[in-house]
């Protein structure tokens, strides 16, 4: 599976089963956190077989979670570029999940932070966590946006490269399924986009990022 089908294959999942994760898949995201932790200078943790974080929760209940064991903790220093680090880089981690058959989900709110399984510094931050594990389901899709709601620049004229970033943009997950972004093409291949007001709306910021870079291909633009 690559990464457009991935993203096309990949919904939010809140139930999971107790089918263990297989040593060599979390060898393999534990690799993917090293990396994305040297790139990005986030601190984010795999945690796994910690089943207090959502069973002791309230807020894990009223969210509609259950058998939620594993996750990845998306820590950093507090910095105004934090919340997209982190949701460029948890991305990545979840599609790179999706590829070798597990699930997840983006939670802001629905946990408990259990300190004594994780290490956060007196300078850092735990943005939130993203769920992971065997779903019961596969999740199912929401209602997207159209193209041109999302972008300043006419979708009709601009380059199929930027068509195809703005639609693997649009099936990037958001809090409350908001899409709250809008993006625009400058001077033939800078892009620029912004983000609205709204729960979350950085950490998603960097999330539509990643997958427009994934869709429009990065020799084809550059960020302005």
């Amino acid at each position: 599976m690559d990464l457009i089908e991935a993203i096309k294959a990949r919904h939010s999942v809140r139930h999971y089963t107790e089918k263990p994760i297989e040593p060599e898949k979390i060898e393999r995201l534990k690799l993917l956190v090293a990396e994305c932790n040297v790139q990005s200078g986030l601190h984010i943790q795999l945690i796994t077989d910690e089943p207090r974080s959502f069973g002791e929760s309230l807020l894990a209940r009223y969210g509609k979670f259950s058998k939620v064991k594993n996750y990845f903790a998306m820590i950093g220093k507090k910095s105004d570029l934090l919340d997209e680090r982190v949701g460029y880089y948890g991305e990545r981690l979840v599609l790179e999940a999706q590829r070798i058959g597990l699930n997840t989900c983006w939670v802001g709110l629905s946990y408990k932070k259990i300190g004594s399984a994780l290490d956060i510094g007196h300078d850092e931050k735990l943005v939130c966590v993203i769920s992971l594990g065997y779903g019961a389901t596969q999740g199912v899709d929401h209602k997207r946006k159209a193209p041109n709601k999302v972008s300043e620049t006419s979708i009709k004229t601009a380059p199929q490269w930027y068509k195809q970033g703005v639609a693997c943009a649009l099936l990037a997950p958001t809090a409350i399924n908001q899409q709250k972004f809008k993006f625009s093409l400058h001077d033939g291949n800078k892009v620029s986009v912004k983000a609205g007001l709204g729960f979350y709306s950085k950490v998603d910021l960097g999330i539509v990022k990643y997958h427009f870079e994934i869709g429009a291909g990065v020799k084809n633009f550059e960020w302005d």
